[in-house]
Order: structure tokens, then C-alpha cells, then sequence
């Protein structure tokens, strides 16, 4: 179950991507243009990339590149699976196959940005240089199928007429963010393009500024910068239309700051949307949702936004038990929570008084500093058990929910579900729509209320300083 602690996260520094855009595919969201004339035998797509809902167990596809002209001729990228895989395939499908590409490695990691690359020169005399894939600035050579174009083959990309879109093929939609999206008419680029090897950790994949790059007759750059034309060509050319997209799936959560969200991955029966960060439950029996960031040291900050529910238990949970699924619910020693009916909760172990009930339409604020194993929660803006903002602040544990909470643990954001739930996590790159705009001392995050000095939104940047 792939987690961010701070010993794997990139310090803040270099080029900085401000937005993505959050595509849901119970949306049919993604954006859209019609072709111009371009070289269809050479032409380069990069896109950073970071997943929602995987294809769970279900074959399917989660596309997000296509070029169809018609049904029998289009090009797509995307991952898919067979019934148990999430792998990166593109093709270029005629009737038949005219390329392939199926890695043997799989990528479920949805706490992770990916960088997807696939440079295409049907011209090249090599049929493996006719189609090359990269994934993190790595050229992939390991192929389930392997099947390369003839030369001089022209596909359906840059064919004039022919509809090309971000986030879906026909049918076949993606979940999760895309962001640095970069279609390049005419050359075969390396990922050297488009990103880099930190210096300082060079395991790690960064972007780099592409603004100076050649993008050809029918090539195009999204950067998702502006909130009211997400398909806006940050090259000048043509911009795609967005179907289903509104100026909310613009998100902060990027390559070089990487948000929390929920993690799908943790084994419980619970339907998540909108780029993880939305999540439901029904049935009799206590569900867990928990952050794909967890933290050991730090003050850390969220909220969650009651949409629905029966009960409800937000807070934070022991990671080591989470991972070991010793529990998956707040009654476990290392679950501290605030229930709905206004009492805390510890080891299964209530404390009726503590604060106000709850309900739908109610935000709920989660501030934790891990340094001095103390919690507080908040309703719509008012700290409970009567805590003001600068007793947080100060560290005064006299009306914390929970003081003493062991500091030698590594914890996650989390909330429990019993039956029909469904609430909007904000972990500072909200889906909802916030109406008073409050960051971080450091400027990061986008909450409903105020962050107290101190406290972080839980991405990356904050994690390499603080965590």
C-alpha cells in the first residue's frame, strides 16, 4: 500500500507546476479538439499524471490520450487492465493492431505523480525506435506485448478532422490529475525535454520548464492555469473544449507538490471520487478512509465536509496499524477521533460532552501537532471544548481533545464511515468549492477556515520542511 513519509519526499526548489487539472470518470470529463494537418508519422505525448480509482480487479481502460478519426483508426495512452493489472499500454488500432506497447510492470501507486512519454518516428529504419515509452524519465523495454509500427506508417494523431482529446477515449475515461500535458507535432523527444533528475536525490523525476519548446503545426501545451478555460494552449494555439470540467477540477496538487488524498488501496468497501479526495460508504458495518501523506513529526491541518451520513468519526490513525491491518477503524489503540453525536473517541472508548454535534452540511477541522502528541477538532470554524486558535498555536493542552498521544508513532489523517456516508476531504487541494479561501503560513492550501500559525495543509513542499 504505497504511502509519502517524509524520508521520501523531494525538498521544495526548481522549477514550480502551480495546477493540474482533477479529471472524475463518473464525470465523462475531458477536453477536446478537432486536428489540424500535422506529420502523423512523427510526434511526441508527455503527461504527468497521477491516478483516482484504479480499474479494480475489472478490465478496462483508463485513457488519457486519444486520437480517433474513426473506430477503427485510433491511437490511444492509457492505463489498462485485464482483470488484475494496471499497466501502460498505447497502440494504434486500424482493424487491427498496427502498434502495441504493453509494459510488464504495473503502476497502482496513487499516492504518486507519473511521467508518461511516448515518442513516435515511424520513419526510423529500427522498428524499436519507431515507438518509444518512457515512464519517470526511464525508457521502458519490458513488454507483456511488443508489437512495433511498419515504416513510414502514418497514425491518426496530427490527422486533420481527427478528434483529439485529454482524459477520455471515446467511451473509455480517465481518473485522477493530469497535469503538464504537452502534445509535440513533428519531433521525437527524449523525456531529458520535459524533466529531469534532481541533483541532490537523483532517483527522483522532476519537471522542468517546457515553455521553450518547439510544438509544431497541431501540437499543444495545457498547463491548467486558468480556472476558467482549462483547455486553455498555454502555446498559443488552439484551445480544447472541456466537456464536464468546471473551474473546482482545477487543483493545486501537482508533480512539484504533491497533495494528500485518500488511498484507495487500504482494503475496505468504499467508492471514491473526484481525484480521491470524495469518498462513500453504505452498509452496517464501520468502514476507513486514510491519507496517502502520513507524518511523525510536524503540525498538520485538514478539514472534511459532512455531504451525507449515519455516523461518522474524523481524525487521525496510528499508520503501523493501518498498515499491519491490526484495525481499519478509529476504536483501535492508535485511533483518536471526534464522533457526530459531539464525543471524542480513543480504544474504543468515548467521552460524551466533549463538543457539538454534527451533520450534514457541516465542515469538520482536524489540527494535530505530532511534535507534542496533541489533537484538536473543530465545526465550521469553531475550536470545540471551548480551545481558541491560540491555545493551538501555543501548544496549551488544556482543552485539546487528546494530549500524550505517543510521539514515537507514525500517524495518518482518517475518518470512519458507518453506513451511508459520504463526505469531501480537503487536504488543501479541494474539490468543493471553498468560499473563503485560507493557506498556510506557507501559502499552501486552499481551506474553508483558518489554518492556526503553525499548522501545514499535508503536501510535499510542507512535508520536506516540517515532517
Amino acid at each position: 500500500m504505497p504511502l509519502i513519509f517524509p524520508s521520501n519526499t523531494l525538498s521544495a526548489g526548481g522549477f514550480s507546476v502551480d495546477n493540474s487539472c482533477r479529471f472524475d470518470d463518473g464525470d465523462s470529463a475531458y477536453l477536446e479538439k478537432s486536428a489540424s494537418a500535422g506529420n502523423r508519422k512523427t510526434f511526441t505525448i508527455s503527461a504527468w499524471v497521477k491516478r483516482g480509482n484504479l480499474l479494480g480487479g475489472v478490465s478496462g481502460y483508463n485513457t488519457f490520450f486519444s486520437s480517433d478519426q474513426a473506430v477503427s483508426n485510433s491511437f490511444r495512452l492509457t492505463f489498462s487492465s485485464n482483470g488484475s493489472d494496471d499497466k501502460i499500454m498505447t497502440y494504434f488500432y486500424t482493424g487491427s493492431q498496427q502498434m502495441q506497447l504493453i509494459t510488464n510492470a504495473e503502476y497502482r501507486d496513487v499516492s504518486a505523480w507519473y511521467h508518461v512519454v511516448v515518442a513516435v518516428d515511424t520513419t526510423q529504419g529500427t522498428e524499436a525506435d519507431r515507438t518509444k515509452l518512457y515512464v519517470n524519465g526511464v525508457q521502458e523495454t519490458s513488454f507483456s506485448t511488443e508489437t512495433y509500427p511498419s515504416q513510414d506508417l502514418e497514425m491518426s494523431v496530427n490527422q486533420s478532422g481527427a478528434p483529439t482529446r485529454v482524459g477520455a477515449g471515446t467511451s473509455l475515461y480517465f481518473d485522477g490529475y493530469i497535469a503538464e500535458f504537452c502534445l509535440i507535432d513533428g519531433l521525437a523527444l527524449a523525456p531529458t525535454s520535459f524533466g529531469e533528475f534532481d541533483e541532490d536525490s537523483p532517483t527522483i523525476w522532476k519537471p522542468i520548464d517546457v515553455s521553450g519548446l518547439t510544438f509544431g503545426t497541431n501540437g499543444f501545451y495545457l498547463d491548467f492555469e486558468d480556472s476558467a478555460n482549462l483547455g486553455n494552449d498555454a502555446n498559443g494555439g488552439t484551445d480544447l473544449t472541456d466537456t464536464n470540467l468546471a473551474a473546482t477540477d482545477q487543483a493545486t496538487d501537482t508533480p512539484t507538490n504533491n497533495f494528500a488524498t485518500w488511498n484507495p488501496l487500504v482494503p475496505q468497501t468504499i467508492t471514491f471520487a473526484e481525484g480521491n479526495t470524495e469518498a462513500s460508504a453504505s452498509g452496517a458495518s464501520w468502514k476507513s478512509c486514510f491519507s496517502t501523506i502520513g507524518f511523525s513529526s510536524g503540525k498538520w491541518y485538514f478539514e472534511t465536509t459532512i455531504n451525507s451520513l449515519h455516523f461518522i468519526q474524523p481524525g487521525i490513525m496510528n499508520a503501523e496499524q493501518v498498515l499491519g491491518s491490526e484495525q481499519l477503524f478509529m476504536d483501535s489503540s492508535g485511533g483518536y477521533s471526534y464522533h457526530q453525536d459531539g464525543a471524542k473517541g480513543n480504544d474504543g472508548n468515548y467521552t460524551a460532552g466533549y463538543g457539538d454535534t454534527f451533520t450534514t452540511g457541516d465542515t469538520i477541522s482536524v489540527a494535530f501537532d505530532a511534535d507534542n502528541g496533541t489533537i484538536w477538532f473543530g465545526k465550521d470554524g469553531a475550536w470545540q471544548n471551548s480551545a481558541t486558535e491560540g491555545e493551538i498555536e501555543a501548544g496549551t493542552t488544556t482543552n485539546a481533545a487528546f494530549s500524550g498521544i505517543d510521539t514515537t508513532k507514525q500517524y495518518l489523517f482518517a475518518i470512519s464511515l458507518y453506513n451511508t456516508c459520504n463526505i469531501s476531504a480537503n487536504f488543501g487541494s479541494p474539490a468543493i468549492a471553498i468560499t473563503s479561501g485560507n493557506a498556510d503560513d506557507n501559502g499552501y492550501g486552499d481551506f474553508e477556515y483558518a489554518v492556526p500559525s503553525g499548522y501545514y495543509a499535508l503536501c510535499t513542499k510542507n512535508l520536506a520542511t516540517y515532517g
